[in-house]
């Protein structure tokens, strides 16, 4: 037989396509042929390969072979690829029977001593596969747990090419799963060690309760990193399907931890204000990688020092925000990565950034205005929560005798929150009170009285309030009313949002 047919699987985005790697040997001068749009290191297969072969004790065959990827219309990027051709190439030789290798997805980078190495986006190429019928996989060793998280799916660990060739062959089982690791246990930062800043706890407690974006402006010391590092310790778990999503990004990035167990905390991605604008919303050559804010993905992104970012950075920024995703074109396709995130953005009140606040401040009010300006209006109408952070007095700093409450605390109430904004709009598909569309807040049966809004249509008549900000204020009410245990906002609840949604609420506004 001089052609053989093995299946793969191609990744764009976090979407995966089964392939299939044709091989095709005929009479001509010895050459390699690599069509169906392979990138550069798909290109390069044809040389590992063949020192994988000849070191695993197999004969390349001296003839003219000419590999093809389908569909050829479809691009084809990374090393995953590299197992598979090499089963088709001894297969389409007479080395390998094909009856084994029917409907089995094979994945994996080759050395040049035939071992097999793992390769990213694993989790999302298997799911693809069993959608697409696929009952059974052949990953490397250091991807095997990670497959194994996919449901319906049968796990054949491999180490190395003459490994999988005689297990083809029938002399040689594959190596077993690797045992199983335990999730590590995360014992982060916790409210507990907040010094004072009542609102801005409050304000932390409800953009966990509804998913909420918040902007902090305080001088330095105030707490604001300190709030924002805490608010994943809050927010609950994630169910199966998001630790689906947030799992396979971290595959595709190339970062999650080695066990292969789902991720169940939410992410939180902290970038430096150098970042570009590829690392903060995805890019690069070739395939674009998803960047920080899809890595946070059902999870927080946190722009501390948020002036300090170029400006084009923030601006990208804005439609993912609405939309809750990121569009990457290229000239060779598109590719969509989800970025559902809470973001939570800190910046100091001036350039100065005295740490006794505005008495101290030494800038002028221009250069006050121009500072805070670089976070522009449309970016900032996207925030839901914006807050003021006071300095902290020796009485707030000094450790009181009855410690602050613990985010353990806290995180009950937060779940009990959600817990009831989801059985409400469960049958919608929306999980937070931050993902209702702003028309469905303002319809019955969930349109509030017009004595309860009386301040948001203020506001929105004289233009302190977009129609934007008066959806968001409504959501936010919602969250505070799931916070305090009643199914609907009431005038209070309203007022209450307002407040934090202009960035005028003080301490006493705070509940502790």
């Amino acid at each position: 037989m001089s052609y053989a047919k093995v299946l793969c699987v191609g990744l764009v985005g976090v979407r995966g396509h089964l392939v299939e790697v044709e091989a095709d040997l005929s009479q001509g001068l010895p050459a390699v042929v690599l069509t169906g749009l392979p990138d550069t290191a798909l290109s390069e297969a044809r040389d590992r390969v063949r020192a994988a072969l000849v070191n695993s004790g197999q004969v390349w065959p001296n003839r003219r072979i000419t590999v093809n990827l389908l569909p050829a219309a479809l691009p084809k990027y990374g090393s995953a690829f590299d197992l598979a051709i090499a089963c088709a190439l001894l297969a389409s030789a007479g080395e390998l029977p094909l009856a084994p290798m029917e409907g089995v997805v094979v994945l994996g980078e080759l050395g040049l001593d035939g071992t097999v190495r793992r390769v990213r986006g694993v989790l999302p190429m298997v799911t693809a596969a069993v959608e697409a019928g696929i009952t059974r996989v052949v990953v490397p060793v250091g991807n095997a747990r990670e497959a194994a998280a996919v449901p319906g799916i049968t796990v054949g660990p491999v180490d190395s090419l003459h490994r999988l060739v005689a297990f083809i062959k029938g002399e040689k089982p594959l190596p077993d799963l690797p045992p199983r690791q335990a999730a590590p246990v995360v014992d982060g930062p916790d409210m507990a060690d907040v010094a004072g800043q009542e609102l801005g706890r409050y304000a932390i407690e409800v953009a966990a309760a509804g998913g909420h974006h918040v902007a902090m402006v305080g001088p330095p010391g105030a707490g604001k990193t300190m709030l924002a590092e805490r608010l994943p310790s809050i927010l609950p778990e994630l169910d199966d399907a998001s630790a689906l999503e947030v799992t396979a990004l971290q595959s595709i990035a190339g970062v999650l931890p080695p066990g292969g167990t789902l991720i169940r905390r939410p992410p939180f991605q902290a970038p430096h204000h150098s970042a570009s604008l590829a690392a903060l919303v995805g890019g690069g050559a070739g395939l674009a990688r998803p960047g920080a804010i899809s890595l946070a993905h059902r999870g927080l992104l946190f722009l501390d020092e948020a002036p300090e970012f170029a400006q084009a950075t923030l601006q990208a920024l804005r439609q993912p925000l609405e939309s809750g995703r990121v569009v990457l074109a290229r000239a060779r396709g598109t590719t969509e990565y989800p970025a559902q995130v809470q973001i939570v953005l800190a910046a100091n009140p001036c350039p100065c950034a005295n740490p006794a606040g505005d008495q101290h401040c030494q800038c002028s009010a221009i250069a006050r205005r121009r500072y805070l300006g670089r976070l522009s209006g449309p970016l900032m109408d996207r925030i839901d929560i914006h807050i003021k952070l006071e300095p902290l007095g020796v009485a707030q700093l000094m450790t009181p005798e009855t410690p602050a409450e613990s985010s353990a605390r806290v995180a009950v109430r937060v779940a009990r929150a959600r817990a009831a904004a989801a059985a409400r709009w469960s049958d919608r598909g929306w999980r937070v009170n931050a993902e209702v569309p702003g028309p469905q807040l303002r319809r019955p049966p969930w349109r509030l009285p017009p004595q309860d809004t009386r301040a948001l249509r203020n506001g929105l008549e004289r233009g302190s309030l977009s129609a934007r900000g008066f959806d968001r204020t409504l959501r936010l009410a919602w969250s505070i009313a799931d916070l305090d245990g009643r199914d609907r906002p009431n005038g209070s609840d309203v007022d209450e949002a307002a407040q934090l949604r202009m960035g005028e609420a003080h301490d006493r506004h705070a509940r502790s």
